[in-house]
């Protein structure tokens, strides 16, 4: 086996609007769909507007069920609530990791303090998918800050890597997820280079959010790109050619069949329908927020 993974396929992040918040999504798209077993990206950087109240920013009370919404804070902080009696704030450097379960409510607000520290929220929202057997689990919700995210090195000293949730030379994320996977953030300085080994059943892809990125045996990729390996060597390295931020995730494929409805992504139409239904007469709870 080779040890650099070649490039599969490149996507361009494409903005698009979603209630009126603009965001950028690579996948899935009409070029690609999901990354078994991620199903979907988006990367959000907003100015918080100063002439509405905080508490109609963001995004309002919405439902989840059969996966984990996971958002990676890259700049502000996100104010979370849910219908399970959860109330956090994490900020830059931090991850809030919610398996949804049989069913949630939640909120995504900007913090009390947003424009004390400029005003800006810059995340990355990914969706990893449950497998059949644990999408009716007890939702949870896992906050993880930035002081509690352990960091890799790279040996040249200018590639800092949070580990979130698996594992990276040794060193374990905090989360503790389903199913295996790895999801980790990067901060890149110019001449930085890394490589990161790949179990060899996952599959993987890095997003990077802004600078150049020379990937081993392939090309040089810019920011909003999503480059996704093949299934054909022992890990992914990379150069930075100019200060760049990663987003990396590999994660061992569930190979299940996906009945996907809006904020249900289940393992049939009926499942889904049924969903719909619980949201309806209130068993995924009720978000007041205070």
């Amino acid at each position: 086996m080779n040890k650099y993974r070649s490039v599969k396929d490149v996507l361009y992040a494409d903005q698009k609007d979603m209630d009126g918040m603009l965001l950028r999504q690579p996948f899935p798209s009409i070029h690609a769909d999901r990354i078994d077993p991620f199903l979907l990206l988006h990367h959000i950087r907003v100015q918080v507007p100063d002439d509405i109240p905080l508490r109609h920013a963001g995004v309002g009370p919405h439902p989840h069920r059969g996966f984990s919404p996971v958002t990676f804070i890259f700049e502000g902080g996100v104010h979370h609530r849910d219908s399970r009696g959860n109330n956090s704030v994490v900020r830059a450097g931090g991850t809030q990791w919610m398996h949804a379960g049989m069913g949630i409510v939640h909120s995504e607000r900007p913090p009390e303090d947003i424009h004390d520290t400029g005003g800006i929220q810059e995340l990355i929202q990914v969706w990893v998918n449950s497998p059949s057997g644990h999408k009716m689990d007890q939702p949870s919700y896992f906050p993880l800050h930035a002081a509690d995210t352990p960091v890799v090195t790279s040996p040249d000293g200018l590639v800092n890597v949070r580990v979130v949730a698996g594992e990276l030379n040794g060193v374990k994320g905090p989360v503790p997820a389903i199913t295996p996977v790895n999801t980790f953030t990067a901060e890149c300085r110019k001449g930085g280079s890394m490589y990161l080994p790949v179990p060899e059943d996952h599959h993987a892809f890095i997003y990077l959010l802004d600078g150049e990125l020379k990937v081993e045996g392939a090309s040089v990729y810019t920011g909003f790109h999503c480059v996704v390996f093949r299934e054909d060597g022992e890990g992914i390295g990379f150069t930075a050619e100019e200060n760049t931020r990663l987003f990396i995730a590999t994660g061992r494929p569930l190979n299940e069949k996906i009945a996907a409805n809006g904020p249900f992504v289940m393992n049939t139409e009926t499942e889904v329908l049924q969903a719909m239904r619980d949201y309806q007469i209130g068993k995924m709870g009720i978000l007041i927020e205070d």
